[in-house]
């Protein structure tokens, strides 16, 4: 993850967790910020949910961020007010292009039409 580095991800209530994957995967929101709106990856694609790993991504500010996702505050989570971070983001450095979209942990998460096409657009805008 160029640009970013996993911080976290929110679980279920503890009480529910079985020691599984599945105990990280949370309905979400992957929200298309203003410049995502515009940008060959993202433009066309509204908001949309998943249900997945959320994860919390620290970053730099050369990032262009086309995605965020919003941690929420639940009693069991040791943050104390939502958290929002990129989901989806590109860079360039010299002339070179990074791409990198965090949704996408498992198949059905790619298959997902939004998912898959951000990737398929990502990685023709990083490759040209």
């Amino acid at each position: 993850m160029i640009g970013g580095q996993f911080a976290h991800h929110a679980g279920k209530d503890p009480a529910k967790r079985t020691g599984e994957q599945s105990d990280n995967y949370l309905p979400h929101t992957v929200q298309i910020t203003e410049l995502g709106e515009k940008h060959p990856i993202t433009g066309g694609i509204n908001d949309f949910e998943l249900v997945t790993e959320q994860y919390w991504v620290l970053s730099d500010e050369y990032n262009d961020v086309l995605a965020t996702t919003t941690q929420n505050v639940r009693p069991w989570d040791a943050w104390h007010r939502p958290v929002t971070t990129p989901a989806i983001w590109t860079r360039q450095w010299g002339k070179g292009k990074i791409f990198v979209a965090a949704p996408g942990h498992r198949l059905d998460v790619v298959l997902d039409p939004n998912v898959r096409t951000i990737i398929e657009r990502g990685l023709l805008w990083a490759s040209r």
